[in-house]
């Protein structure tokens, strides 16, 4: 009886000692982790739980760190998320290899977790987009909002919003060629017009236009925008095109301006300038920004775009934006592929491009107070994705580098540098 006593004594000891020494939890975001999506949403529930953690940037493909809990443990073991459980002076270790002068590794302090919008149409629509369905994947909650809640001046409520797969020069995404006899199409389109009818615009253009303006406002404010696809580049050209009718009469009800193209204001555009519309009404492009396929001349098996490298410590914005586990991305199309180098704007900053054919893929800027990221493509793990086509399964992608980018951009605005202990 007294050994057995001795012996629980024993186990005890060892137990306080273990838990008094495994002080924090390292999520590792290298190869070694079995679900890189996942971890997104495990750092995003830490902060909803009022707790901090620290993105590590460059350190092991950009891991997380945070102070140990049972609950945050037993909540990765749950979501499938590889993590180790370390003391605090191995902790220190890596902070301190992380801030050495030598390295190009920083430490950002994650402690807010953002309110997140994303713009899409309450009604279905016959094609998926990648934000929704990595949110979804990785447990990130967020709010569907759509005209009604921008016009309505409810964006100050959110701290990111997501451009969904959108046109905003009023031409329906420009699928009159093949798609202007299908039940969504014509249902999409009663639906804008009255939406624009209800707040005092003759045309569905005036009213994105509107949409648009206010959208560029919250970010100026200090919101964080992030678009795929054909939202990055219709946004901007609505935005060079106001007081412009560049909209042909299947699409308004009257001609384009023969001279829309002279009278653009490339001035108020984010990210492009001196592009060129498309004017016919039946081409699937909106203007020469976007990279068409006979242009890029590549196909699956050699289509891969590359992010740049940044000094965590001097530039830890882009930096922090291309964290991954792999510097090489299997490129994917859309309706907006990539976009030409020679039409964005200088101060703009290129994070990933398609080298073999002078493309960027993947670029970030400032407004006033605010950032924005335009990403090119519809979807990182279904090469080309066609209209009515089932939607990708992340729980056969796991680890997706593609869709790292985007869950980059969401936690960003949880982010403030860490300081130095004095």
């Amino acid at each position: 009886m007294k050994k057995y006593h001795f012996f629980l004594v024993g186990v005890s000891f060892f137990l306080i000692s273990f838990v008094v020494k495994a002080n924090y939890i390292l999520i590792p975001m290298d190869l070694t982790q079995k679900n890189h999506l996942k971890s997104y949403g495990i750092a995003y529930w830490i902060l909803k739980q009022g707790m901090e953690l620290d993105w590590l940037l460059n350190y092991r493909g950009g891991s997380f760190m945070c102070k140990y809990s049972a609950k945050i443990e037993e909540e990765m073991i749950i979501r499938g998320v590889s993590y180790q459980v370390i003391s605090t002076s191995q902790a220190e270790q890596i902070l301190a290899e992380v801030k050495s002068e030598s390295s190009n590794m920083d430490a950002m302090r994650l402690d807010k977790a953002p309110k997140i919008a994303v713009y899409s149409p309450k009604s279905k629509q016959p094609w998926d987009d990648a934000v929704t369905l990595v949110l979804t994947y990785a447990e990130i909650p967020y709010d569907v909002i759509f005209d009604d809640e921008v016009m309505e001046n409810k964006l100050p409520k959110y701290d990111w919003l997501h451009l969904h797969h959108e046109d905003f020069t009023g031409q329906y995404g420009k699928f009159y060629a093949s798609y202007r006899n299908t039940a969504w199409y014509i249902q999409q389109q009663k639906e804008f017009e009255a939406t624009a009818k209800k707040y005092g615009f003759a045309k569905v253009s005036q009213l994105k236009l509107a949409v648009v303006k206010k959208i560029r406002d919250f970010c100026i404010s200090g919101g964080f925008l992030f678009a795929m696809c054909s939202a990055a580049d219709t946004y901007d050209i609505a935005l060079a095109a106001e007081g412009v009718d560049i909209c042909e009469s299947m699409y308004d009800g009257d001609p384009a301006d023969p001279q829309a193209q002279s009278k653009l204001n490339f001035k108020n555009c984010f990210a492009f300038e001196n592009f060129t519309l498309s004017r016919n009404p039946y081409e699937y492009e909106y203007s020469n920004i976007d990279n068409q396929q006979f242009e890029r001349g590549l196909k699956e098996s050699n289509d891969f775009f590359t992010l740049f490298q940044f000094s965590a410590k001097w530039d830890p914005i882009p930096t922090m934006l291309t964290q991954n586990h792999t510097q090489v991305i299997k490129g994917f199309l859309g309706q907006t592929t990539g976009f030409k180098k020679s039409l964005i704007k200088p101060e703009v900053v290129i994070m990933g491009e398609t080298k073999q054919i002078n493309e960027a893929r993947y670029i970030h800027g400032v407004a006033g107070k605010g950032f924005w990221t335009f990403y090119g493509g519809h979807d990182p793990e279904d090469y080309q994705h066609f209209v009515g086509e089932e939607p990708t399964d992340l729980k056969l992608h796991p680890n997706s580098p593609g869709y790292r980018l985007i869950l980059n951009n969401v936690l960003f605005p949880a982010a403030r540098k860490k300081k130095q202990k004095t």
